[in-house]
C-alpha cells in the first residue's frame, strides 16, 4: 500500500470484523468501532468476536473501541458496516469527526425505509465533499474468515478510492475488482436478498435443478430491470455484484435470507422465523420497500410481486407459481431487444 495510515471500520458484525482483520493482515492498524464497551473489551483481550465470528482469530492490529472520535482520528479510509436500519443514525453521530479528505466505503446491502435511499446515497447526502464508494459481491463472511478463495467489487466514481481499497484488501485469498457503476453494484447486493428468500422457499419444496436455474435467471432479469430504471448499467449484473452474489445467496444455507425462505416454505410464520433468528433478515424489509417502489414506478417484477404475497399475505406458493408461469412470454434478455413487451 502507498499509505500506512490506520483504517476505520464502523460496525462490529461479522463482515465488519472480517474486513478489519484483513486490513490488519496487511500490517495496517484497523480501528473497529462497536456499540458496547463489553464487546470492545472482549475483542481486545480475547482476540475474537465470539458473537459474530466465533473461532476466528483476530490479529493485534485490530483495535476495538466505542469512541467514534478516536476511531476516526487521522484515518484516510472509513468502511461503514452498519445495518441499513441504523446506518444514517450512526453516520450522523460520526459526522463531527469526519473531514472532507476522508473516503467512505459502505459494505451494507440494504435500503433506508423512510427515503428509499441506498447507503451510498446517504453517505453522499451527509458528506457531499467526500469520495464515496461501496463494496459488494459473493462475500459470505464466514467463508472469508476461513480464507476460502473469494472476490468482491469496489465501486466508486473516484479512481483513487477504488485503488486504495484494492491495494488494502487484495490478498492471496481475496481478489478485488473495480467498477464505476456504484448504484449497479450496490443494487445487486441489495436486491439479491429478496430473491434468496424465494430460493429458500424453492429448496424447501425440493424443486428440480431446472426450476432453480429458471428462478435465478428470472430474478437477475428483474434485478437489472429495476436497476436500469434507477440509472444503473444492466451489464453490471453480469459480474460479481450481480449474478455472483445472487448465486451464492440463493444456494447457501449460510444466508439468513435463504433460511427465512426455507422456513416459510416449511409452514412457519414470519413472526416465528424472526423469533428463531433473533432479527428480521434484510431481504424481508427490502422486499416490502422494493415492491412499493416498483408499483409506483411501474417496473414489471412478477417474481417479486408474487413473493410479497407469500411472505406478507400468506398466499399459497403454488397459486403464485401458476400465475407467473401464465404471464406474457417475451424476450429472454430484454435489454438486447428494444421496444419489446416485457414478460416473466
Amino acid at each position: 500500500m502507498s499509505s500506512r495510515r490506520p483504517v476505520a471500520v464502523l460496525g462490529g458484525g461479522s463482515f465488519g470484523t472480517v474486513i478489519a482483520n484483513m486490513i490488519a493482515e496487511k500490517g495496517v492498524e484497523a480501528r473497529l468501532w462497536v456499540r458496547q464497551e463489553s464487546a470492545a473489551n472482549a475483542i481486545n483481550s480475547d482476540r475474537e468476536n465470539a458473537r459474530y465470528v466465533p473461532g476466528y482469530r483476530l490479529l493485534r492490529g485490530v483495535k476495538a473501541s466505542t469512541n467514534l472520535e478516536a476511531v476516526l482520528d487521522g484515518v484516510e479510509l472509513i468502511f461503514v458496516a452498519i445495518p441499513s436500519s441504523s446506518f444514517r443514525a450512526v453516520i450522523e453521530k460520526a459526522k463531527p469527526f469526519i473531514h472532507s479528505g476522508q473516503m467512505l466505503i459502505s459494505t451494507t446491502k440494504g435500503i433506508e425505509a423512510s427515503t428509499f435511499s441506498l447507503m451510498s446515497q446517504i453517505l453522499t447526502q451527509e458528506f457531499p465533499d467526500n469520495a464515496v464508494g461501496v463494496i459488494s459481491g459473493p462475500n459470505l463472511a464466514k467463508e472469508i474468515a476461513k480464507r476460502d478463495l473469494s472476490a468482491t467489487t469496489v465501486a466508486s466514481l473516484d479512481p483513487l478510492l477504488r485503488k486504495r481499497v484494492q491495494d488494502l484488501l487484495q490478498s492471496g485469498y481475496f481478489r478485488v475488482y473495480a467498477s464505476d457503476d456504484t448504484y449497479g453494484v450496490e443494487l445487486g447486493g441489495t436486491l439479491k436478498n429478496i430473491y434468496a428468500i424465494a430460493a429458500g422457499i424453492a429448496a424447501s419444496m425440493n424443486v428440480g435443478e431446472n426450476t432453480r436455474a429458471m428462478l435465478i435467471t428470472r430474478a437477475l432479469a428483474e434485478m437489472s430491470r429495476l436497476a436500469v430504471s434507477m440509472g444503473a448499467n444492466p451489464l453490471t449484473f453480469l459480474g460479481l455484484a450481480g449474478v455472483g452474489d445472487l448465486i451464492v445467496t440463493c444456494m447457501s444455507p449460510l444466508s439468513r435470507n435463504y433460511r427465512v425462505g426455507y422456513a416459510l416454505g416449511k409452514g412457519q410464520s414470519l413472526e416465528q422465523i424472526v423469533e428463531t433468528l433473533g432479527e428480521v433478515a434484510e431481504g424481508v424489509n427490502t422486499l416490502k420497500l422494493v415492491r412499493e417502489h416498483a408499483e409506483q414506478q411501474d417496473v414489471y417484477m412478477p417474481l417479486l410481486r408474487g413473493l410479497y404475497e407469500v411472505v406478507f399475505h400468506q398466499a399459497p406458493v403454488e397459486a403464485i407459481v401458476r400465475e407467473m408461469m401464465a404471464s406474457v412470454q417475451s424476450a429472454d434478455v430484454e435489454f438486447t431487444l428494444p421496444n419489446e413487451t416485457v414478460g416473466f
